[in-house]
């Protein structure tokens, strides 16, 4: 019997026994040699752009049809994964639209399975991560709404999340949607997201904070106002090491604005409680061995560098010699850089809109409820190669 699928030892020994230099210059392709090299290459290939067009015509197709058809509520969430992948290109990204996959997507959003609206949120994240231009097509297709909506008011906290995260890579550098966001009572939600169990909402949600405040100095009345101090005080006592940097990140850049104070009020009470907090991690940084030491570098300088703004004078860690350790460098940690997205996609948003690249390594799956993908030769495409990237995709969310 005919063995199946592409013969990859053969393509293997082909190709190295025509580059590795130990040969004489190779000889012409005969036309059969040359279709059964192009057979097994295309053979692993496939055309985003349709395969795009497949996925959009299913994310159209009404819930009831699909459940008719047995399509599940997993099968759905393995095609998001694969849309995720696509988008990772920022042409791709930005072709979904064009092919009108964007408005379904979002649609996903108010989906009754819990794991789609993350998953869909999670796709809305990788498109306008760093993307002015699909940043600005989300908004325009009142994207920016559903979002909300699930980060504040979803039964599910991964959807939350996730919808924060979506949040997230719409609003940076995006003032528009900052806007939209705080006239939407966003900040409300950041508080409320402080204020749950779940350690990966509240990274988060410190994360956004620290952002907005960032760009938005005068935010810091605002988030004093709404009681976000007391909440942070108590998170700069979470088990949690990245929760904790994150809340006294937080009350540093409320107690660096001259206009806010850190502890939301002027009363004794409430600055006693923030020096006991600043006092207990001290004693606690202290006693962490060599190792602990050196993996809590910034909140070593975070709660130095909030004493020494609150009180006019350096912390006991600063005299005990563990603000900075022998070896490390003495400038201010870089405790913000990391917050923000990566360039790259900042950069690829640059290049010459009629650059595309040509192909695509990942061969997609049968297409959900409509049957395969269509049979025949696969035409090469456009793509690049996973936003974080939880926590942007991000591992952490």
């Amino acid at each position: 019997m005919a063995k199946e699928g592409p013969n990859w030892d053969g393509l293997l020994k082909w190709s190295l026994s025509h580059a590795d230099g130990t040969n004489p210059p190779p000889r012409n392709l005969s036309e059969e040699d040359r279709r059964w090299f192009m057979e097994a290459m295309q053979a692993q290939t496939v055309d985003v752009i349709k395969r795009m067009k497949e996925i959009t015509l299913v994310m159209q197709t009404p819930e009831q049809v699909l459940e008719s058809q047995g399509v599940t509520s997993q099968d759905i969430e393995d095609m998001l994964d694969e849309l995720q992948e696509h988008v990772e290109s920022i042409d791709m990204a930005n072709d979904l639209n064009s092919i009108g996959g964007l408005v379904p997507l979002l649609g996903y959003l108010k989906n009754s399975h819990a794991n789609i609206r993350a998953k869909a949120a999670e796709v809305v994240s990788t498109i306008v991560q760093n993307n002015p231009r699909s940043q600005q097509l989300v908004m325009e297709a009142n994207g920016l709404e559903p979002l909300l909506s699930n980060f504040t008011s979803d039964s599910d906290v991964t959807a939350r999340t996730k919808a924060l995260g979506a949040i997230s890579s719409l609003i940076r550098h995006n003032k528009p949607a900052i806007a939209a966001f705080r006239l939407a009572n966003g900040y409300a939600g950041l508080r409320d997201a402080l204020s749950s169990e779940s350690v990966r909402f509240q990274r988060k949600a410190l994360n956004l904070i620290h952002y907005l405040l960032h760009e938005n100095r005068s935010d810091c009345n605002v988030v004093t106002e709404l009681g976000f101090p007391r909440v942070m005080m108590h998170l700069a006592s979470s088990d949690d090491g990245e929760v904790r940097e994150g809340a006294l990140r937080g009350l540093l850049d409320l107690a660096q604005d001259k206009t806010g104070e850190v502890a939301g009020s002027s009363s004794t009470e409430e600055n006693e409680k923030l020096k006991q907090i600043l006092q207990e991690r001290i004693k606690g940084i202290s006693s962490m061995s060599p190792g602990d030491l050196g993996a809590a570098k910034e909140e070593r300088q975070l709660v130095d560098s909030l004493w020494n703004t609150c009180y006019n004078e350096p912390s006991s860690l600063r005299e005990k010699g563990l603000v900075v350790l022998p070896g490390e460098d003495a400038l201010p940690p870089d405790v913000a850089s990391k917050h923000f997205e990566p360039p790259l996609r900042a950069w690829a948003a640059n290049r010459n809109e009629d650059t595309k690249p040509s192909n695509e390594k990942k061969q997609a799956p049968l297409l959900l409820g409509l049957g395969p993908p269509t049979q025949g030769p696969p035409v090469q495409n456009s793509s690049s190669g996973a936003m974080s990237g939880e926590e942007n995709r991000d591992t952490s969310a």
